[in-house]
């Protein structure tokens, strides 16, 4: 509803526009008074239901309480009653802080912030001295909130599902190890994404990721039409072994990667560029000669562990030839899930390690729901490859 303009004279008289937002301003003053006549309004409510059930009760002065905002301390007057059965919804018994308090330090430690960090940054803005169980005590509060999303249902079709897993160091059993985050993004056939799920385990295997895909199955995916994975040994078959009907994809920008793992900083650039022709061929024989004529060229015979590789999984390359080129460029951009492991990389990196694994899920978690709130439309070429997937794989593919 609007405000009245006298009101907002009244309140802006003699002010000036600097201190409206600053610590202990018109925006602190307004908090405050709201929160109490509010206050109010509940005990006289909770006042007129005890008198009609016969009890006697009335009020019994105030008590002082000092609550945390998104930017300040604000001091209130609790109103109490005399028979002390007075419990306000609006800031209950041993609450300290305002919910707008929680979504900032919740939304700082999404964008990787350490608490530290957090600390630091609501004493130099606020003035705040909050203290470091207080933030931990926050963030905690959202591994509930992750074991119910992971366990939730999902929906009966997945056109694509990207599959990947990123290295992260946490703390075991009083050692620093290096553990693998598997992520699951999948692609809705109207287009949206959803990240599916997030795992922590000790290695990046075949047998996890068989584990993963009847956990996809047991929560409701029924099918799932392609699934781009990053090459891993046996990966195809643990998915198949779920989805048989999946066509599994090796991520083409993995074998890049991979490709130019093998050789030296100065000669990548042309030997992507020459790699071009393998991946953009028209169809599966053209590629697999376009490889041959990499192997037998200059950058094949100086670097033949880059054929070697394509070759080893060629296999899962093969399907990617069978797709129009809308399709093609979803599969090969995969620009979804790299952006997804850019954002978990550059907050992994602030922490060095995690204390345990519950650490690393809370961090990450959060980082991916802050990531899925910036999603906005489906990629451009989605309506193309929609209509090409509803030809591809008929019946299976459920709008």
């Amino acid at each position: 509803m609007a405000i009245d303009k006298e009101l907002l004279d009244q309140l802006l008289a003699g002010r000036d526009p600097q201190d409206l937002f600053a610590k202990d301003g018109l925006i602190d003053e307004l908090k405050k008074a709201l929160s109490e006549r509010m206050l109010i309004a509940e005990l006289d409510d909770h006042l007129e239901s005890e008198a009609d059930a016969g009890a006697q009760n009335r009020r019994n002065g105030s008590s002082k309480k000092t609550m945390l905002t998104g930017t300040s301390k604000v001091t209130l007057d609790i109103p109490r009653d005399r028979l002390g059965t007075f419990d306000p919804k609006l800031i209950t018994k041993y609450q300290r802080r305002f919910p707008d308090f929680d979504t900032k330090i919740i939304s700082m430690y999404a964008r990787g912030m350490t608490v530290r960090e957090i600390r630091g940054h609501l004493e130099e803005l606020y003035g705040i001295d909050v203290s470091p169980d207080l933030i931990s005590t926050v963030t905690d509060a959202v591994l509930e909130t992750v074991t119910e999303w992971q366990g939730r249902p999902l929906d009966a079709c997945y056109p694509l599902v990207f599959f990947d897993a990123i290295r992260v160091k946490i703390r075991d059993e009083g050692f620093v190890r290096n553990k693998a985050v598997y992520i699951a993004l999948g692609i809705l056939p109207d287009g949206t994404k959803e990240i599916l799920g997030i795992w922590i385990e000790q290695t990046e295997g075949a047998k996890f990721w068989l584990r993963v895909m009847n956990e996809l199955k047991n929560r409701g995916v029924a099918d799932i039409l392609i699934a781009v994975v990053d090459g891993l040994k046996g990966f195809p078959d643990a998915i198949n072994a779920v989805f048989p009907e999946t066509v599994v994809q090796t991520c083409i920008v993995h074998l890049i990667r991979n490709s130019m793992g093998f050789a030296s900083w100065k000669d990548r650039k042309a030997i992507a560029g020459s790699l071009r022709s393998v991946y953009r061929a028209e169809n599966a024989e053209a590629g697999l000669a376009a490889l041959e004529t990499f192997e037998e060229g200059p950058w094949g015979q100086k670097y033949p562990a880059i054929a070697q590789s394509w070759h080893r999984h060629w296999e899962q390359v093969i399907p990617f030839f069978a797709f129009s080129a809308p399709i093609r460029r979803i599969i090969y951009t995969t620009s979804a899930i790299e952006a997804l492991n850019s954002k978990l990389r550059r907050a992994v990196r602030t922490r060095g390690h995690f204390p345990g694994d519950e650490a690393a899920m809370k961090l990450l978690y959060l980082v991916l729901n802050h990531a899925a709130a910036e999603w906005k439309r489906p990629p451009r070429e989605w309506t193309e490859a929609k209509t090409q997937f509803a030809i591809i794989f008929g019946e299976r593919f459920m709008v």
